[in-house]
């Protein structure tokens, strides 16, 4: 069984921008959708350039949940996405940045998300110290409003309409 240890941040996006991203180690246009947004079992299926996958996560405890990924075929990935998965897909550009010893992802949505800028940082353990980049603003990690599953149910773009 695997087990995911990860931190979310917002992103302050003028000092992100201000550095021109020349600091990434990488990007990847990623595509998702999900099959089940169930807290307890969330199922997501991703189109990341020619590689299609299946990931099944569980609960989150602190920072820390069960996930499972499997490669899938692209097609099958690509029908699901567009036949099976709930609407609005999640669509972002993922960054890798190497900071502090560590590896940061920082994605920027698009679609309905369009505005979001989050970064997030996989942990060998939840005591693990973090330097955190300049760029890194307030932590979200327990705001499950950020957790991209709640994301394609309540998109960042529809916040506002929230009273």
């Amino acid at each position: 069984m695997a087990k995911e240890i990860e931190r979310r941040f917002l992103v302050q996006k003028a000092l992100w921008q201000a550095i021109g991203r020349p600091a990434a180690c990488g990007f990847d246009a990623i595509r998702q959708g999900f099959l089940s947004t169930v807290k307890e079992r969330v199922v997501r299926v991703r189109v990341v350039g020619e590689r299609g996958i299946l990931t099944i996560k569980g609960l989150t405890r602190g920072f820390s949940k069960v996930e499972f990924e499997y490669d899938i075929p692209l097609a099958d990935a690509q029908s699901l996405l567009d036949e099976l998965c709930e609407h609005p897909l999640i669509e972002k550009v993922r960054y890798r940045v190497e900071h502090g010893g560590v590896l940061w992802e920082v994605d920027e949505f698009s679609g309905e998300n369009k505005g979001l800028l989050l970064a997030e940082v996989e942990l060998a353990d939840e005591q693990q110290p973090v330097e955190l980049p300049v760029w890194v603003g307030q932590e979200v990690s327990s705001d499950v409003r950020y957790f991209n599953s709640n994301l394609s149910v309540m998109p960042f773009s529809r916040w506002g309409e929230v009273h």
